[in-house]
């Protein structure tokens, strides 16, 4: 197979320099004879760091759904996806190549009767350190736990466990060499996750100043859903009437996701870009979701880098050095100055080969 060749600013440096792709992997070495692919700013290969592959509003879907969905999020560029709870056995992607690269967290844990219908394993406290453990040693390095939902009992969010159950559950998962990540909109169950040692936090619309400066110092990340949490209004009015608290409390946490935001970026905390694809929220939008997050006050280029080359250090892959796996997208324009590149790619290679490319 000839080289392949794509020229233009490599992204994170931005030097302009020829990219070749020999048998799959980048080298800058010249290639005679190879292939020119594309020019324009290369950047590695997105990430979505909270994605629900082989999920939708009922709960699993089949194998040719999932295909879809996996599909949609790399035309998008979105070659890396980490898993955020699927009821679906997703660990067949694995072994497709045109497929974006998977990290998978098995299948959501949570209350009985504490969260969305079909979707997780429900379970009381006195199961969850076990639940968690066999998702561990079931995934690809990591487990999520519902941290909070609605109660029935008092009308507004709560914790799904109580904290020592949540610490046992996350020991446990470290203990089989896994991370755990949390679904957490309200404040309660923040500060038990927290000194329990959990490794990330999803939404985190509840965050305080001084949790803020305890991830950051902890190393814990957020992926915030800015998407997701931009629903909130949406919840507060289908609950308003049943469940006043509740609604009182989401109205206060959309009044603040701003401010939380912005001060987990001031605090050092390692944000991440996270679509929420799945369920409500379809794929191929991780664009969108960047995009979300530079609205609210980020700077373009830390939510670009957040989106790749952080974001695949994060989870453990490498960006476009000297041997890399070819995992790239070509932009017309520069994204770290024009977030809306995103939605336009020019090029997307997965592993080497040119999965998608533009009409122009």
């Amino acid at each position: 197979m000839p080289a392949l060749r794509f020229s233009g600013p490599v992204l994170p440096d931005g030097e302009s320099r020829d990219l070749y792709v020999v048998d799959g992997t980048v080298t800058y070495e010249p290639q005679p004879g190879a292939e020119t692919v594309a020019r324009g700013w290369i950047v590695p290969g997105l990430v979505d760091a909270h994605n629900h592959l082989g999920l939708e509003d009922h709960g699993a879907v089949d194998d040719s759904e999932v295909e879809a969905q996996a599909i949609a999020d790399r035309d998008a560029g979105a070659l890396l996806l980490r898993d955020c709870g699927s009821p679906a056995d997703t660990r067949w992607v694995h072994e497709r190549a045109d497929l974006p690269r998977l990290v998978r967290a098995g299948r959501h844990v949570a209350r009985t009767k504490r969260y969305i219908r079909s979707y997780a394993h429900e379970v009381e406290p006195a199961d969850l350190a076990a639940y968690v453990a066999r998702e561990a040693r079931g995934s690809d390095g990591w487990v999520k736990v519902v941290g909070d939902w609605i109660s029935r009992e008092t009308g507004d969010l709560a914790p799904s466990f109580p904290a020592d159950a949540f610490a046992e559950a996350i020991a446990a998962a470290h203990a089989e060499g896994a991370k755990v990540t949390a679904h957490c909109f309200g404040r309660d169950v923040l500060q038990g996750l927290l000194d329990a040692g959990i490794d990330c936090i999803e939404h985190g619309t509840g965050l305080s100043l001084d949790q803020l400066d305890q991830m950051a110092a902890g190393g814990v990340a957020l992926v915030p859903t800015v998407m997701q949490t931009a629903k909130f209004p949406t919840f507060v009015e289908q609950g308003r009437e049943r469940f006043p608290d509740y609604a009182a409390t989401m109205e206060d946490l959309y009044a603040r996701r701003r401010e939380v935001l912005m001060s987990a970026h001031e605090a050092g905390v390692a944000l991440y870009v996270g679509s929420d694809g799945g369920g409500a929220q379809r794929h191929g939008w991780l664009a969108g979701e960047a995009l979300a997050m530079a609205e609210l006050g980020l700077p373009p280029a830390d939510v670009l880098a957040a989106a790749s080359w952080r974001g695949r250090e994060w989870l453990g892959f490498p960006g476009l050095e000297e041997g890399a796996s070819a995992d790239l997208v070509v932009y017309d324009r520069d994204p770290a100055t024009d977030l809306t590149a995103l939605w336009e790619p020019v090029c997307v290679v997965l592993r080497g080969a040119v999965v998608g490319r533009s009409a122009g």
